[in-house]
C-alpha cells in the first residue's frame, strides 16, 4: 500500500502515549506551542545521524530508534536537564512499512519511558538519515556546563567507557567474542546506550562541570578543559574497564577504546573537594558505577596522563566526524 508523507506521519508518528500538560499544540499544526514552566531554563540539543557514518546500514530499526533518542537524551543529562519534547526529521530511501512500524514503536516506547512527547518534525525522500531536536528544562541557574571546572576539582566518569567501541568492532567483525553473554553485553552497549539522565539531575548541586562521552574521553574531557581554562591529570590505573571487555581484548586496547573509541554516552564530570563526600549518597542508588580518574590542574599543565605514577604519552585522538 502506498503511503504519502501526511498519511505516513498520521499512521506512524501522530500518536500520543505521553500527553504532556506543557504541550498546548503538538503534531498537526504549522508549529508546536509549548508552555515553559516558571523559573526554568530551556535546554535544546540537535543531532543528525547519517547511515554509514553514525549507524550501520543493516541496523535493526528498533535499535536505531532507541539509539537516536538515547544520544540526544544524553546531551540533556550532561546539562542536568529534564527531558520534555522531541522533533524528528526523517529522510527515507523508500517507504518500508515494516521498518517504520518497528522504528516508531521503539521510539514511542522510549519517549514514554522518559515522559517525553513528539511534537513535530518532517519526512522526505533520500538516503537514510535523521535529525532529532530534543528539548528539556533545568531550574534557573542550576544547569551543568563545561565551563565550571576549577583546579583542585576531581574528575569522574560513570559506567565503563570502551564497551561501545568493542560492540561496534563485534558488529563489524573486527573482534570475535566466543562468549555469547559477553558479546551480547558489548553489542548492547553500542546499540542501546544508557543516558545518565538521573545522574545529571543529581549532580546539579554537586558538580562544577559535565559533558557526555560521545567522541571519547580524550576529546570530550578536552572540551571541559578548553571551556574552563584549566588542565588535567588523568591516572590510567584508575580508569574503569568492564570485565566483559577485559576478557576479550588486551588491557592496552581496552584502554584505547575507553579513551578514544566514542559513543559510550557516559558522563564525565568534575566535583569540588567540598562536594565529594555527598556523591555516594546522591549517585549510589542510580544503578551505574562512578569512578574518580584524576584531578583538574592549572591550565599551564595541559592534559597529562600518568601510569604507575609516571607520565605517559598517548597519541590517541577522539572520534572525528570528518576524518
Amino acid at each position: 500500500m502506498a503511503c504519502g508523507e501526511f498519511s505516513l506521519i498520521a499512521r506512524y508518528f501522530d500518536r500520543v502515549r505521553t500527553s504532556r500538560l506543557d504541550v498546548e499544540t503538538g503534531i498537526g499544526d504549522d508549529c508546536a506551542l509549548l508552555n515553559i514552566p516558571e523559573k526554568q531554563t530551556l535546554a535544546i540539543s540537535t543531532d543528525t545521524l547519517v547511515c554509514g557514518r553514525h549507524f550501520l546500514p543493516d541496523i535493526d530499526p528498533a535499535d536505531l530508534a532507541y539509539k537516536a533518542l538515547a544520544v540526544n537524551v544524553s546531551d540533556l543529562a550532561a546539562m542536568g536537564a529534564d527531558p520534555a519534547w522531541l522533533t524528528l526529521a526523517l529522510t527515507l530511501p523508500e517507504v518500508d512499512e515494516d521498518w517504520l512500524e518497528a522504528f516508531s514503536d521503539a521510539l514511542f516506547d522510549q519517549l514514554n519511558y522518559y515522559d517525553m512527547q513528539l511534537i513535530g518534525g518532517d519526512t522526505t525522500a533520500g538516503p537514510l538519515s535523521m535529525t532529532l531536536a530534543i528539548h528539556g528544562y533545568v531550574p534557573l541557574g542550576r544547569a551543568l556546563k563545561r565551563s565550571g571546572a576549577k583546579p583542585g576539582d576531581w574528575i569522574y566518569v560513570t559506567g565503563t567507557p570502551g564497551d561501545s567501541a568493542a560492540g561496534l568492532a563485534i558488529l563489524q567483525d573486527r573482534l570475535r567474542v566466543k562468549d555469547a553473554d559477553d558479546a551480547a553485553y558489548l553489542v548492547k552497549r553500542h546499540l542501546r546506550p544508557t543516558p545518565r539522565i538521573l545522574h545529571g539531575q543529581a549532580l546539579r548541586e554537586r558538580a562544577s562541570s559535565a559533558i557526555d562521552l560521545s567522541d571519547g574521553l580524550i576529546s570530550d574531557l578536552g572540551h571541559i578543559l578548553k571551556a574552563s581554562g584549566v588542565g588535567a591529570r588523568v591516572d590510567l590505573d584508575l580508569f574503569p574497564l568492564s570485565e566483559p571487555l577485559l576478557r576479550h581484548v588486551e588491557p592496552e586496547q581496552a584502554l584505547r577504546w575507553a579513551l578514544s573509541g566514542g559513543e559510550d554516552y557516559e558522563l564525565c564530570f568534575t566535583v569540588p573537594e567540598l562536594n565529594r563526600g555527598t556523591l555516594d549518597v546522591a549517585l549510589a542508588h542510580l544503578g551505574a558505577k562512578f569512578t574518580c580518574i584524576g584531578q583538574i590542574m592549572p591550565e599551564s599543565e595541559g592534559l597529562k596522563f600518568v601510569r604507575d605514577g609516571a607520565p605517559v604519552t598517548l597519541d590517541w585522538k577522539g572520534y572525528d566526524h570528518f576524518a
